[in-house]
C-alpha cells in the first residue's frame, strides 16, 4: 500500500489483493462539524457492450498517480468548502462485484461534498496514470476511460487508433483488434501531470 496524507487528505494506492475497506475511509473523513459525507464507489460490473466481464485489472505509475490525486484534491478544495477527502484505488485484479475505487468527501453542507466528489472521480478517470484491462470470457483488452478521451479532445489531441488502448511503456495486441497503442507518462514539473498517448499505427 502506498499512501500520502496531509492533515485532511488520505490518498492510498492499494497493491494487488488488498480490498478497499470503505468503513476506514468514511471514518477518516467523518467529523462532528460536517453535515454531509459524499461517497463514490467504483465497482466491477459483469457485462460491457454485451460481453461477459470476468474481472478488471489495474496498473499504475504509483508515484505520479499519488501526486496527481493530491493535486486533484487541492483543486477540489479551491472550489468547494471541504473538510476531509479520502481516495483509495486498487491495483491488480478486481473481480465482478468488488470495489476498485472509493472516494469519500466530508463537508458542512451536502452540495459542496456532492459536487466535489463528482469532480474528483471525473478528474481521476481523466488524468491519473492508472490503466485498466477488461478481462472477458473470450479475451481481454486495455481500455481508456471516456473522460480521458474527452480530455484529449478538449486539448486538441488527435487519436488515430481504432482498436485498443494500452498502458505505460507497453504495447500489447488485444484479441480481435487491428491496431494498438501505448501510453507514455511524462512529468511536466511541479504537481502537474500529463499523459502522452503514442499510436503504434502508421
Amino acid at each position: 500500500m502506498v499512501n500520502m496524507a496531509d492533515e485532511r487528505d488520505l490518498i492510498e494506492i492499494l497493491e494487488e489483493n488488498n480490498p478497499i475497506d470503505i468503513i476506514k475511509y468514511i471514518s477518516y473523513v467523518h467529523s462532528p462539524q460536517c453535515g454531509a459525507i459524499a461517497t463514490f464507489s467504483g465497482t466491477t460490473r459483469d457485462t460491457f457492450e454485451g460481453k461477459t466481464v470476468l474481472e478488471l485489472r489495474y496498473e499504475a505509475y504509483i508515484p505520479m498517480a499519488v501526486r496527481c490525486i493530491k493535486s486533484i484534491c487541492t483543486s477540489a478544495r479551491s472550489s468547494w468548502n471541504l473538510n476531509s477527502i479520502a481516495v483509495a484505488h486498487r491495483l491488480g485484479p478486481v473481480p465482478v462485484g468488488d470495489i476498485s475505487l472509493f472516494i469519500a468527501v466530508s463537508s458542512v453542507h451536502r452540495a459542496d461534498g456532492l459536487d466535489a466528489c463528482k469532480f474528483i472521480i471525473d478528474e481521476v478517470k481523466a488524468s491519473v496514470p492508472i490503466w485498466k484491462k477488461e478481462v472477458y470470457t473470450n479475451g481481454e483488452v486495455w481500455k481508456e476511460n471516456s473522460e480521458f478521451l474527452e480530455r484529449r479532445e478538449e486539448l486538441g489531441v488527435q487519436d488515430r487508433t481504432q482498436g485498443c488502448c494500452g498502458r505505460k511503456d507497453k504495447v500489447e495486441e488485444a484479441p480481435n483488434t487491428k491496431s494498438c497503442c501505448r501510453v507514455k507518462v511524462k512529468e511536466s514539473g511541479g504537481d502537474s501531470c500529463s499523459i502522452d498517448k503514442i499510436s503504434n499505427t502508421p
